[in-house]
């Protein structure tokens, strides 16, 4: 649940109030050091068993664990896939008699994007022979799989075989409304990047990781600027700047000052720089949801993106956006398009934005969604999409 590790732990975090106000009760198993701050201090049950150990991210407390407590509760939600935290669940959910119903939520882990892409050959070649002897018995064994967009669904068909889940449900997703934050203008947040004081920069929130299309950002901006372009401030907040590849993506941006790196941002800075900024900007190569996207539409600003983050096409439809392909010229076309746009296409774009994440993205309306599949009640027509058994 370390909030460093990204999308589905803070979109855990989002649904488990919501949840509660639609009369499902939750908590949470997770392979965490019970002594963090995002465990001591969490609203919702955690149950942290310790650090995970080794590249399988092993826990020996675990099964002993799910064997004492997994028929206390009604259903139980594995989130992700590749790692002992699946395989464990299934080998002791499976063989109980009057089990928990099992459901999985994949979080993109399915899509064929981590089978196909170039720098992966390896690391597919080892999960096509990890799906035929372990995770499929999940993946086909589990009571349903749900899915965070219509398009994660489409895509998880076209991965893995065999593939054949009991059921396919879109649940959806969504994040809180955001709250009220102070201004930038004089917060710390700007008495330490200053630069970012007056706005109009475009903002890359998000892990400095390959798959974030950070390279082709990064390119792009420094050949238009080498063009002569004259572009806005991009800046770009994330973890992992430490890692090798975020040391040579701070070597590509190079020392013109033009790319701020501010590292990770919490709480009341990340809302802030989010609303100072003039755009939001993410080209990434696989997203299957973008919790920071929904954040950026939340907050009234219009996001560019590849389309390779499976929301885009609610994006497009709602005007909410600029949505290219995850290349280099995608990229470029990402910044020449937000050049060339007046204030006035601006500001509607930013009001189609704030629409977009009302009508598609709230917390409220993704925890419904999923509290009745939880509940067993029939989805409202459009809410839920479900295929034949």
């Amino acid at each position: 649940m370390n909030p460093v590790n990204g999308g589905p732990s803070q979109g855990i975090r989002n649904s488990v109030g919501e949840l509660k106000r639609s009369g499902v009760e939750t908590e949470i198993v997770c392979f965490d050091d019970p002594a963090e701050k995002f465990v001591t201090g969490s609203e919702v049950k955690i149950h942290a068993l310790g650090q995970a150990k080794g590249p399988w991210q092993s826990n020996s407390e675990f099964i002993p664990w799910l064997k004492k407590h997994a028929q206390e509760f009604d259903t139980v939600i594995v989130h992700g896939l590749w790692l002992y935290h699946s395989y464990a669940a299934w080998k002791v959910l499976s063989s109980m008699k009057n089990r928990p119903r099992i459901y999985l939520m994949p979080h993109g882990m399915l899509d064929p994007y981590f089978q196909k892409a170039s720098g992966r050959r390896l690391k597919a070649i080892r999960n096509w022979i990890y799906y035929k002897l372990l995770e499929r018995k999940l993946v086909n064994g589990c009571d349903a799989i749900l899915f965070t967009s219509a398009e994660e669904l489409l895509l998880a068909r076209q991965s893995f075989t065999p593939y054949s889940p009991k059921k396919e449900l879109n649940t959806g997703y969504g994040i809180v409304t955001p709250p009220a934050s102070p201004a930038l203008p004089g917060s710390g947040l700007a008495k330490r990047f200053p630069m970012m004081e007056n706005g109009s920069y475009l903002l890359f929130l998000s892990r400095i990781h390959e798959k974030k299309g950070l390279l082709n950002l990064v390119s792009a901006y420094n050949q238009l600027r080498t063009e002569g372009a004259a572009l806005p401030l991009l800046v770009i907040a994330g973890p992992g700047l430490d890692t090798t590849f975020g040391k040579s993506i701070v070597d590509l941006a190079g020392t013109s000052g033009q790319i701020v790196f501010t590292g990770m941002l919490q709480g009341d800075e990340k809302w802030q720089a989010i609303r100072g900024a003039g755009a939001f900007i993410l080209p990434s190569h696989q997203e299957n949801f973008g919790i920071s996207v929904a954040e950026a539409l939340a907050c009234g600003r219009p996001v560019l993106i590849s389309d390779q983050v499976n929301i885009w096409k609610e994006i497009s439809r709602a005007g909410a956006g600029i949505v290219k392909k995850d290349d280099l010229d995608g990229s470029r076309q990402l910044l020449v398009e937000w050049m060339a746009m007046g204030e006035e296409a601006r500001v509607l774009m930013g009001n189609n934005a704030a629409n977009c994440f009302e009508t598609n993205y709230t917390i409220a309306s993704a925890a419904r969604k999923l509290a009745a599949v939880l509940k067993d009640q029939l989805p409202v027509a459009g809410e839920v999409l479900q295929t034949a058994e």
